[in-house]
């Protein structure tokens, strides 16, 4: 399994996650305007899944409340999200 076979399965079980919490999905579908369709459409899109991830590592409890539902590593997220498109780290230096 390639580096961003791997991403896109940790992006797609924090899709999973995030379409499970009631409370979450709704702050989701807010700031990035995604409907129902969008989240079925975009399990195939590297790019969707990385704002997936984006919007997941935005809170350190929903980190945490993510990896220990799936019993991945706290860095897992962060990991992925740079193997995924637009997740390339920029040094300025």
């Amino acid at each position: 399994m390639t580096e961003r076979n791997s991403a896109e399965t940790v992006a797609l079980q924090a899709l999973a996650w995030l379409a499970g919490n009631e409370d979450l999905l709704p702050v989701f579908q807010g700031a990035s305007g995604a409907g129902a369709d969008d989240l079925r459409n975009g399990a195939s899109d590297p790019t969707f899944l990385g704002s997936v991830l984006d919007f997941v590592m935005m809170d350190d409890v929903w980190v945490v409340a993510f990896c220990d539902s799936v019993g991945l590593p706290y860095d897992a997220p962060m990991r992925a999200r740079a193997a995924l498109p637009g997740g390339e780290q920029v040094n300025w230096t």
